[in-house]
């Protein structure tokens, strides 16, 4: 096998959903899958853990419809507001539930199932607060099945209380539209946070993969995921060069392991000797496999990232092996 082999331990994502759901106080638990599940398979993680939470949010509809033809079954939100027709019905087709952040969005909509995004601060995706009465004139009612924002600074009590403040004026806005629509402003950091900021729902992403967002412990929670390289030769040292740096010392013999800056990691972080290759790195010694990535929280310190980054990027051409 050429490829890297990534390791996911199902169990432990599993457990972390279960560590959610007890975090969460009986708010919805809407599990993030989006980035192929921050790297680890969003299909497989989905269906595995199907049963511990109230549904699923993606980035794109792509990643819905992924889901769905998976035999995911339970509720998918898609982050992403409709860009154009096609987007609502694909959406429609499968099942999917829209973000809608706007007039525009509103009428590409006309009148599928929806979750109404709020800018309290972020100023990424959302209507501003002042629009909103505006926007809930163009949208039936019955459609609104939530409304929510997101945390632009988590760790930050009094930044996260402001846009809470305004969050919850807006949420009462929609629940006299719709009693029942869910309102939710939390993700990891959110539920972390707790107490108030729980809400009708929380979204989790990175406490389900074991790591918690800047701020936060991720004390409870446990990592899902290892990388290892295959080694594809040992070469006695004829002098020269150690994969595309000058040597600066003698070598006995190196080792050619295949996993590079292509497979997802950084190509100034060594592996092994100096920096990667494309599809390699150079090391002194090592086993037929090594671990080249075990914690991404520490690998993203060595590469100064965050361990988001690191997760959605190292198992970009790997064969996934899942521990159940």
């Amino acid at each position: 096998m050429q490829r890297t082999l990534s390791v996911i331990n199902l169990r432990n994502i599993r457990q972390n959903a279960q560590r959610i759901n007890t975090l969460s106080n009986g708010a919805k638990v809407f599990a993030v899958v989006k980035a192929d599940a921050y790297g680890h398979g969003a299909e497989e993680v989905a269906r595995y853990i199907e049963a511990e939470v109230y549904g699923f949010c993606v980035a794109i509809i792509e990643e819905g419809i992924a889901l769905r033809i998976a035999g995911v079954s339970k509720p998918v939100l898609v982050f992403t507001p409709p860009l154009d027709t096609l987007d609502v019905a694909r959406a429609k087709a499968y099942g999917l539930t829209l973000t809608v952040n706007g007039p525009a969005a509103a009428t590409l909509a006309g009148g599928a199932p929806c979750h109404i995004k709020v800018n309290t601060g972020m100023n990424r995706h959302g209507c501003n607060p002042d629009s909103l009465y505006k926007l809930l004139k163009t949208i039936p009612p019955e459609s609104i099945e939530g409304v929510y924002s997101h945390l632009y600074a988590p760790h930050d009590g009094a930044a996260s209380l402001r846009q809470l403040t305004i969050f919850e004026e807006c949420a009462r806005a929609v629940k006299q539209i719709n009693p029942n629509a869910t309102a939710h402003i939390s993700a990891s950091g959110g539920l972390l946070r707790g107490g108030k900021f729980l809400l009708d729902g929380v979204r989790c992403g990175i406490l389900l993969y074991g790591y918690a967002p800047y701020g936060f412990s991720s004390e409870g929670f446990a990592p899902a995921l290892k990388v290892y390289a295959r080694r594809t030769q040992v070469t006695p040292f004829i002098g020269g060069g150690v994969g595309y740096n000058k040597a600066d010392r003698s070598y006995g013999a190196l080792y050619c392991y295949r996993c590079g800056y292509a497979d997802g990691f950084a190509r100034g972080v060594p592996l092994g000797e100096k920096t990667l290759c494309m599809d390699a790195f150079v090391a002194q010694a090592g086993g037929d496999m090594i671990c080249v990535m075990d914690n991404a929280d520490e690998y993203a310190k060595r590469c100064g990232t965050i361990s988001y980054e690191v997760l959605t990027n190292v198992t970009r051409r790997s064969e996934r092996i899942y521990e159940r």
